[in-house]
């Protein structure tokens, strides 16, 4: 056995496979309903929103954490790419009202840097699942937050090179803390107990 078939052998499971495993279904039919659906999820958590500006209050950020520890790393990167292309294909799936929140020019504008922020903190958060972090408060806790600080980084970054940072860190990130602290919360007390109720049956 290769080592990376050991370790895909001896990885976790995620959510995902344990609700849907792979080989109930074709893969790649699989595969894309589950991205499809997350995306709808994101769609439907970019409406849920704060109108502030630059960067609006939305529930985008505890779906982006969930979807990625649920989905595990590849696939849940995966659902966030396809996510972005739909924004930049002109569906209104980013912040902004119903018919809002499309267009490619949203990929540079203020909040590109969080919107590729959630490839990059799903596929770690998914990856941190499949070491079993989700298993655990304390896991699921460090796992979540850890996607978030991702998402702070790449978004301030972004963000700090088209209004200063001191402008960026007022607007961008001070609002959210909050929030964000309750969301880290929820998922960390929903995560583990989820896995709980799976082992009792």
């Amino acid at each position: 056995m290769s080592a990376a078939q050991h370790t895909e052998a001896t990885a976790y499971p995620t959510l995902a496979q344990t609700f849907w495993p792979q080989g109930t279904a074709r893969p790649a039919l699989r595969n894309a309903a589950l991205a499809i659906g997350g995306t709808v999820l994101l769609w439907l958590s970019a409406k849920i929103q704060v109108p502030l500006q630059p960067v609006p209050i939305t529930m985008q950020t505890l779906v982006v954490l969930v979807l990625g520890v649920a989905y595990g790393w590849r696939l849940g990167a995966a659902t966030m790419a396809l996510y972005l292309l739909e924004g930049a294909v002109g569906l209104p799936v980013f912040a902004g009202g119903w018919s809002e929140g499309g267009g490619f020019h949203l990929l540079y504008g203020a909040t590109a840097g969080y919107l590729f922020g959630f490839v990059v903190a799903a596929g770690v958060c998914g990856r941190l699942a499949e070491r079993g972090w989700d298993r655990s408060v304390l896991g699921s806790a460090a796992a979540m937050v850890i996607g978030n600080l991702i998402i702070y980084a790449m978004g301030l970054a972004w963000l700090a090179g088209q209004i200063g940072l001191a402008s960026a860190i007022k607007y961008g990130l001070m609002p959210f803390l909050l929030g964000d602290a309750l969301k880290v919360a929820l998922g960390t007390c929903a995560l583990p107990a989820v896995w709980k109720g799976l082992s009792r049956r």
